[in-house]
């Protein structure tokens, strides 16, 4: 009893202290790295023979062939500090025997049936659009971790085929909005940048190749939230550091689960 009202009053105290505005210099800073990001996927791409990460290391290719998550932060400083806020950048890959890669593009975009396979992260999900390869989507999120936060987000998507079994994806957060008292008659959506800071951007970078009996699925996943305020850190940075890795291991497992049902 005494625990759950300290939670309480705390949560009550943190609540008002949260509130930060998503600055320039932050979505600057991220851009940039996005930039090098890319510039460096790219060189990746062009390179012979580089196309899986799971393929640099044979005890990484080892672990995913036998069932498990191979999953690794490409920081070596962990999370990124730039002005007022934090870039998070983690990749990840899971093989799954026995599909094709047309079984697995097509289970990853169908964006109408994504909370049905990847509960419980994604409340709901939606197709707002489509021209060819080309995707507009929108999901509600729900991220828990001390707190509970639900956010609205929206997402440019697109797939790119490579040939020889191979397709990749990039896919950009267009909107990310913080829902406050989510399913209730008071439900309000903050603006976007004008919230509690725990998701701001979030990019990610999908890769598939069908080799080896089955399809490797591989994706890097780059968010960008506020920074631990001084003296929360208790409360802030079990959200803000942890649930970037949880969510992308969570999504490739259950990617593969939804696969092999």
């Amino acid at each position: 009893m005494r625990l759950a009202a300290a939670l309480v009053l705390c949560g009550v105290s943190v609540s008002g202290a949260r509130a930060v505005d998503l600055k320039p210099e932050t979505v600057r800073a991220f851009e940039r790295y996005i930039g090098e990001t890319e510039k460096n996927l790219d060189r990746r791409l062009a390179a012979a023979g580089g196309f899986l990460w799971v393929d640099e290391e044979p005890q990484r290719l080892a672990q995913v062939r036998q069932g498990q998550v191979a999953i690794e932060n490409r920081s070596a400083e962990g999370t990124i500090a730039v002005p007022a806020g934090l870039i998070h950048d983690w990749i990840g890959a899971v093989f799954i025997p026995r599909v094709t890669l047309g079984q697995t593009l097509a289970l990853i975009q169908d964006y109408d049936h994504n909370q049905d396979n990847y509960k419980p992260e994604v409340l709901a999900s939606r197709l707002v659009s489509r021209h060819g390869n080309d995707f507009k989507v929108h999901l509600r999120l729900m991220k828990t971790k001390v707190v509970t936060v639900i956010l609205d987000t929206d997402y440019d998507v697109r797939y790119f085929p490579l040939g020889g079994g191979r397709w990749r994806s990039r896919a950009y957060s267009t909107r990310i909005a913080e829902v406050k008292d989510a399913g209730k008659p008071d439900e309000r959506t903050l603006p976007p940048g004008q919230d509690d800071g725990f998701l701001w951007r979030l990019y990610s970078y999908w890769r598939f190749q069908e080799r080896d009996g089955g399809v490797y699925v591989e994706c890097e996943a780059i968010s960008l939230t506020r920074a631990i305020p001084v003296g929360l850190g208790w409360l802030i940075a079990p959200i803000i550091t942890t649930l970037p890795r949880e969510s992308l291991a969570n999504t490739l497992r259950e990617t593969r689960v939804a696969l092999q049902k």
